[in-house]
């Protein structure tokens, strides 16, 4: 039997980068369960409008007090550090501009459905984390979905015809009204649940509970 997790997690949220390894990570600790992990869309702020804003007027809009910025940068060198250990490349002082994330979890449908899907997000989270690129941006992710050996004309074509859309923000409101408020959060066969970048050790738990809740196979030829 498989365990299916779904990973709900945005482009834009530094942590997911950090839970995508982990996640990852884990799996390699728990080889004896078979995993299918699947990506959901999460937008942390669906107000963004399509074509971004400056990302310093965004977060001083957020982040005003002084206490705020101070919880702020403690924890963009918490990332800084978990990164380093993860061979993850923040380069948050590089990052000028809040994106969109709408059309980049488009991407991700579509990537997902020819087997990249976290080629995809790693793609999506290495251009804007490290590369300070507009993951809203439709030539961006054209080229990024040609970093991924996806077809770019037809991207280009379904990026630009809207395909997909209702279906997309369909199912982040699904997640929404399940509760969920943050992210990442990983959701296992729709029963179990975790919120937040945990560690590898601690994904791997989860991991292995979701397996024992699986209906057991029984022998062949055993009567159910």
């Amino acid at each position: 039997m498989t365990v299916v997790i779904e990973m709900v997690s945005d482009i834009v949220c530094p942590w997911c980068w950090l839970g995508l390894r982990r996640i990852e990570e884990a799996r390699a600790l728990a080889p004896e369960v078979e995993v299918q992990l699947l990506f959901r869309p999460y937008e942390l702020d669906p107000t963004i409008p399509p074509e971004g804003v400056d990302y310093k007027a965004y977060m001083s809009g957020r982040v005003s007090s002084p206490e705020g910025k101070e919880r702020m940068a403690a924890m963009r060198q918490a990332l800084i550090d978990y990164g380093n250990a993860e061979n993850i490349p923040y380069r948050f002082d590089a990052v000028t501009h809040r994106p969109n994330s709408f059309d980049a979890h488009r991407l991700v449908r579509w990537a997902q459905g020819q087997g990249k899907g976290g080629a995809a997000k790693e793609a999506l989270f290495r251009a804007y984390f490290n590369g300070a690129r507009d993951v809203g941006d439709h030539g961006v992710l054209v080229d990024i979905a040609r970093s991924i050996d996806l077809d770019p004309d037809i991207v280009a074509d379904l990026l630009k015809s809207g395909a997909d859309t209702d279906v997309v923000r369909a199912e982040a409101e699904t997640f929404r009204q399940m509760g969920i408020s943050g992210v990442p959060t990983y959701i296992a066969n729709r029963r179990v649940a975790v919120q937040g970048a945990e560690s590898a050790e601690k994904l791997a738990k989860f991991i292995r509970h979701a397996a024992s809740l699986l209906p057991q196979e029984r022998p062949a030829g055993q009567p159910s």
